[in-house]
């Protein structure tokens, strides 16, 4: 009898230690309550209570979790029907009023996330939903975390997934962003006829002065080639005077010198005045442009006998006749 007693009793015992024991996984803590009220937390790690008059209530992870929002129907302010679901990320902070403030603290946490994304999205228009995503996440952000704050728990951060409107308003949409589309087509075929047209009047322009331009500076260089033409003609005529002139005195310098000195010069000097007379006469009747001219036979002794008394003068010497003889006497009498 005894001995069944101290089974009894160790058995009792064994249990009571055993249920005194509770271990909590990092990232979890657990709430206990002694007879029916909140007594402590239990952190990570191994804590002991009581048996039979404490009781662990609520066991749950201080973790971030993410709380997946089902598609909700909105209307926005311009009376378009929309769904729209989020993802919202959130975590526990103080583990006692996550259980004592809020019956079923998940439950809530969806039903406060939808009428929160309701109101967000009645204070908008439709094209306002699509470009302005990210102010709304911020204000549902702000919203909700200000809202949660009396439960104990967190929200980090707020995502809207899809913003789908209905099937009448996407097609709407499709044929406005077609319409869109053309027009903007249209727009640039406009303009870049505008710019061809516009490249290509400035392009004639540029040809028609770089044309002028070439014009003018061909015109330049071709007067300032006939300019220096004209400058080397003269210079070469001038150079050409100049060494006949010298050629001339030259000449004259040798005929005076040689007259000095050799005493039958002057009759030479004679001949060649008679005979560069002839010649002129033959050129000047030879021209293409000759004049007929009419000269008496019987002035021709007369003209050479000038020449040799002009040679005669200039030379100071005596008045022979031409040759050295008598000037002959010329027939003027025609026969009959």
């Amino acid at each position: 009898m005894e001995q069944l007693f101290l089974l009894v009793f160790l058995a009792l015992g064994g249990s009571a230690v055993a249920g005194s024991v509770r271990v909590i996984s990092q990232g979890n803590e657990a709430l206990v309550e002694r007879l029916g009220s909140y007594n402590k937390k239990l952190e990570p790690g191994l804590n002991f209570v009581i048996p039979f008059l404490d009781k662990t209530v609520y066991h749950e992870t201080i973790r971030e979790k993410v709380l997946d929002i089902p598609p909700q129907k909105c209307i926005t302010r311009d009376n378009v029907g929309i769904e729209v679901d989020a993802v919202v990320y959130w975590r526990i902070v103080d583990m006692e009023k996550a259980w004592y403030k809020v019956e079923n603290l998940q439950s809530a946490m969806v039903n406060l996330v939808l009428t929160q994304i309701r109101a967000e999205m009645g204070q908008l228009e439709l094209d306002q939903t699509f470009t302005a995503r990210a102010q709304i996440n911020e204000l549902l952000l702000r919203d909700l975390d200000i809202s949660t704050d009396p439960w104990g728990v967190k929200v980090t951060r707020v995502e809207l997934r899809d913003i789908i409107p209905s099937q009448a308003v996407r097609e709407s949409m499709e044929l406005q962003m077609s319409a869109e589309r053309r027009k903007r087509a249209a727009i640039l075929t406009s303009e870049g006829d505008r710019e061809s047209a516009v490249n290509s009047a400035r392009g004639k322009a540029e040809a028609q002065i770089l044309d002028a331009e070439a014009r003018q500076k061909a015109t330049i260089l071709q007067a300032e080639a006939q300019q220096k033409t004209i400058v080397l003609q003269a210079q070469a005529e001038r150079q050409q005077q100049v060494l006949k002139a010298q050629a001339t005195a030259e000449a004259l310098q040798i005929i005076t010198n040689t007259m000095k000195t050799e005493p039958g010069a002057k009759e030479v000097l004679q001949f060649l005045l008679a005979q560069n007379y002839l010649e002129m006469g033959t050129k000047i009747g030879s021209s293409d442009s000759s004049k007929v001219m009419f000269m008496d036979p019987r002035s021709i002794p007369a003209t050479l006998e000038g020449m040799r008394s002009i040679v005669s003068d200039n030379t100071g010497g005596n008045s022979n006749p031409l040759f050295g003889g008598e000037m002959p006497t010329v027939n003027n009498n025609r026969p009959n």
